[in-house]
């Protein structure tokens, strides 16, 4: 890796050296085992049919220690055990430090983020603009978790000192947060915090999945109210207010994945938050600390015969090439995975169809997805981890036991053409998609800083699986971009690169997909161009609100700092 300086930006030029891709090898080659987690994890105890045991499991990936490499957080929960003993229980989460050689070392104590409680999801940010990244744990069955980083590969519980409520012990029981993320909605230039939470579940409640009153199946969402989202402005010293009511945000929701963005393209940060068995909730910033939910009015709360959809994961990308920002939200079986084309400044209408991927999806369950370029010829690709919450019929080919290999299902891989449409490439993915398990969180990095987008996911059973992308040819070219402001990455920026006369558009992001935190890098797949025509930014908050920047080259990772362009009226 060679640091150079050019204009005003530390660019980090990685020299290409993969062989050209052999036609025979897959896509993706899982390595968990080779970079130091068990391939083969303990069996899993058969669950008890309580549904928040279905549902979580979250990763995040993030550079805790700032030595430049990625490492691994696993959000984890109890297994199942009655639910009385259950919200009482405590699964430490895991941190895995990522070494040079490439391989992953737990470090003990998860160095102070292994928390308490029933996790579930995770978001990472610098709240404080220090310059180390901060950790914030949902939680069901007790209050949430936020950790400041001590700035020397430590964390620190500060919960109760960021002035996140207190709860009483009966209000931390019905709590179910599901997904945070952090995002700049105010544009003052500090992270504030927005927790979608799911339902109030009812553990007496008993769901069957046919008249015999033995053929007990997981409770569907319906059973449960919905709960109210929370949203919390920060003061950049690393304390918080809870700011839920004021802000308008006021219809509750079964909350799932979170894309905290402008997304209707006036500048200031949205919040679309899929609801399951809901409609979907798209919170408009009204550019005075205020939220109004335009999903019907915009297109995006229904699918195109106006049904209501059990909505999870979520992603939102430039799938076309054309500088709109397109949705895609993962369903349940029976259901086909949802993708709604942006028509212009946040209006949406459901394309599934032309998309060709419904009659593919539909037979799963889907939890973590992402659009992502594995092959860097400039399409944008995606990716899908699927797992039943509902018994069906046992897979001869999965391994999970006789009680879980009734939930577990196939991954899925789509191969873009930049018009919108998708053709499966599942078979060519390796054992990303030909080994059924019950797979939720999938998070996307570049692990290994040689151009080519890495996945990452986590089971139902804390597990974790480490896919490494074989799919970019030596000859497809890359370029990713790191927008900074001051000291911590510009969370929500629009990056904008055009290259051979096209423009096309892509967030920095790192809550996304279902349970994740990313990689906040924005990558760019080139195919054979060498050559970048223009890069702008348009940054999330402060002055001047656009920038220009001149990139000499490709294949590298380029960091640009807000201030050190050319200023864009």
């Amino acid at each position: 890796m060679r640091r150079v300086v050019v204009a005003g930006l530390i660019c980090f030029v990685l020299i290409a050296s993969a062989a050209a891709q052999q036609k025979d090898k897959p896509l993706f080659t899982e390595v968990t085992a080779a970079v130091g987690f068990p391939e083969k994890p303990p069996v899993y105890p058969d669950g008890r049919f309580a549904t928040p045991e279905i549902t979580p499991g979250g990763v995040a990936l993030f550079d805790y220690n700032n030595d430049g490499r990625l490492d691994i957080l696993v959000i984890c929960h109890p297994p199942p055990m009655p639910h009385a003993q259950m919200i009482k229980s405590t699964a430490s989460n895991r941190l895995y430090r990522q070494e040079a050689d490439g391989k992953f070392v737990e470090v003990e104590g998860a160095a102070g983020l292994d928390g308490t409680g029933f996790h579930h999801g995770v978001a990472v940010g610098d709240v404080n603009n220090d310059g180390f990244v901060d950790v914030y744990v949902s939680n069901y069955g007790s209050a949430d978790q936020f950790f400041l980083n001590n700035g020397n590969a430590t964390f620190t519980d500060a919960t109760a000192r960021a002035g996140f409520p207190p709860v009483t012990s009966r209000q931390a029981e019905r709590n179910w947060a599901s997904t945070a993320a952090f995002f700049d909605y105010d544009r003052d230039g500090n992270l504030d915090l927005f927790v979608a939470h799911f339902a109030t579940f009812d553990p007496t409640k008993i769901c069957l999945q046919s008249d015999s009153r033995h053929d007990q199946d997981y409770c569907g969402p319906h059973e449960f109210p919905g709960q109210l989202a929370s949203l919390f402005k920060g003061n950049g010293d690393g304390t918080f207010r809870d700011v839920t009511k004021e802000a308008g945000i006021n219809a509750p929701g079964r909350g799932w994945g979170l894309i905290c963005a402008d997304l209707t393209g006036d500048g200031w940060a949205d919040v679309l938050q899929a609801n399951d068995e809901e409609p979907n909730q798209l919170w408009v910033n009204q550019q005075d600390g205020t939220f109004v939910d335009e999903a019907v009015l915009r297109g995006c709360a229904f699918n195109a015969t106006g049904s209501v959809e059990a909505n999870m994961g979520v992603h939102a990308a430039d799938v076309t090439n054309n500088k709109r920002l397109d949705l895609f939200v993962t369903h349940i079986s029976s259901e086909t995975n949802t993708l709604w084309m942006d028509q212009g400044d946040g209006m949406w209408i459901d394309q599934t169809a032309q998309a060709g991927m419904g009659h593919i999806d539909r037979p799963f369950t889907g939890w973590g997805c992402a659009f992502l370029d594995y092959d860097n010829d400039g399409f944008l690709d995606l990716a899908v981890a699927n797992g039943r919450v509902a018994k069906g019929p046992a897979r001869s080919d999965a391994e999970l036991g006789p009680f879980w290999n009734r939930f577990a299902e196939p991954n899925l891989l789509f191969r873009g053409d930049g018009t919108g449409k998708f053709t499966d490439v599942s078979k060519q993915s390796g054992t990303f998609a030909s080994r059924p398990e019950v797979t939720h969180a999938l998070a996307f990095a570049d692990l290994s800083n040689r151009g080519a987008i890495d996945m990452v996911s986590v089971k139902v059973d804390n597990s974790v699986r480490v896919y490494r992308n074989d799919a970019a040819p030596a000859e497809h070219h890359w370029l990713q971009i790191l927008p900074m402001t001051g000291k911590r990455d510009a969370i929500g920026a629009k990056v904008f690169l055009t290259i051979g006369g096209q423009t096309r558009v892509a967030l920095a992001l790192r809550a996304y997909s279902y349970l994740s935190s990313n990689d906040p890098r924005v990558h760019f797949g080139l195919g054979k161009a060498q050559k970048v025509d223009e890069l702008e930014i348009h940054w999330p908050h402060g002055t001047p609100a656009k920038e220009k920047f001149k990139v000499d080259g490709v294949d590298r990772v380029v960091a640009v700092q807000q201030g050190a362009g050319e200023h864009v009226p």
